[in-house]
């Protein structure tokens, strides 16, 4: 888990790149020779820039991509047949790290966007369902592969797929491997959407800006008002609701808003 500060504003980990730059954190996976495998080097880099960007007030969104060919390979298998006698304690070791991160990426104020691209595997896609909005290319794979391999989900997948695509096309991609097509990702709500491969970048780029620049407190809250929606009652959750709008309602942000809304101008959030 090396790490080093690079001339650029980017802080390299040995696995894991982040920078920080117009409000974004571009988080990337950097193993591209093993198709940005999960081992326990890229699980501990990815927690401690988890770590990192979660302490820094300038983010308010946060942009995860994988370097090379391929978003994220899942777990590294290969690296996994390096531990014969001991693959049990090996995954208990740095399970907890990935687990981590994906919570605090989830339970964190700054929206997570996903730009993914070549393929997602196994806790690959356990990331993308992580996500809060996905774009990805045209050509892109999905597919769960655990159970091909005698293994069980990890890296979130088995949590979100369901409230995602439904229990029946859930246990369908974990049972059975099937690989899903970018269109039937986008199809079945796993992405948000779907651009030519070239374009995924750009894109995510463009959508990251949106979000940066839109009114931080409310995002964050709104974010927040989502992902609890599932757990609560009725009831509880239009009290958490009610709480969330009277609370936006004093902020300036709001003020500004609504100002721009009456005035027919774009508002202009704070930083």
């Amino acid at each position: 888990m090396a790490r080093a500060a690079v001339a650029s504003p980017v802080v390299a980990f040995d696995n894991v790149l982040l920078d920080v730059r117009d409000r974004v954190a571009h988080l990337t996976l950097n193993r591209p020779e093993a198709a940005n495998g999960i081992d326990a080097g890229l699980a501990g880099d990815l927690l401690a820039a988890v770590n990192d960007l979660a302490s820094d007030d300038r983010v308010r969104v946060v942009l995860l991509s994988g370097n090379g060919a391929r978003f994220c390979g899942g777990g590294d298998i290969k690296n996994f047949a390096e531990h014969p006698d001991d693959l049990a304690r090996h995954l208990r070791g740095f399970l907890p790290s990935l687990h981590t991160a994906i919570t605090m990426l989830v339970r964190g104020d700054a929206p997570v966007v996903a730009a993914v691209h070549g393929s997602a595997a196994g806790a690959g896609l356990g990331l993308v369902a992580a996500s809060d909005l996905v774009v990805t290319g045209s050509s892109t794979k999905f597919v769960m592969a655990y159970t091909g391999v005698g293994l069980t989900p990890d890296g979130s997948s088995s949590w979100f797929l369901p409230r995602l695509i439904g229990m029946r096309r859930a246990l369908e991609l974990t049972l059975t491997n099937r690989v899903l097509t970018a269109d039937e990702a986008l199809e079945w709500g796993l992405v948000t959407r779907v651009v030519a491969d070239d374009d995924v970048h750009a894109e995510a780029g463009a959508l990251v800006a949106q979000l940066a620049a839109g009114p931080r407190g409310a995002i964050a809250a709104a974010k927040r008002l989502v992902h609890t929606s599932l757990e609560d009652t009725l009831e509880s959750h239009l009290a958490r609701e009610a709480d969330a709008i009277v609370a936006a309602a004093s902020t300036d942000d709001a003020a500004e808003g609504i100002r721009a809304f009456v005035e027919k101008r774009l508002p202009t959030f704070r930083d």
